[in-house]
């Protein structure tokens, strides 16, 4: 399978994990799937000083900044394996 089916793959696999992973590993599921589709943030970080979540996002995807999409989705799918092995 190429890179993207794999990463299809994960995509679809992380939806169907049998635990729901900690919130720190959810931030990075979402940043590394965010800059393998999206690229570098160019997002406004949230104003709301409330937004906690929002900030957490904002903060883990924009910590990724430089990362090329192919190596965040290599990362990505690394990631999920491992939690389907857990």
């Amino acid at each position: 399978m190429t890179l993207q089916e794999n990463f299809i793959q994960a995509v679809a696999d992380s939806k169907a994990l049998s635990a729901r992973p900690d919130n720190n590993t959810l931030l990075k599921l979402y940043s590394l799937y965010k800059q393998a589709t999206e690229g570098d943030n160019t997002e406004d970080e949230p104003s709301n000083p409330f937004d906690i979540v929002g900030k957490a996002k904002y903060n883990a995807w924009n910590a990724l900044k430089g990362l090329n999409a192919d190596d965040a989705k290599t990362q990505y799918t690394e990631l999920v394996k491992m939690l389907k092995n857990n």
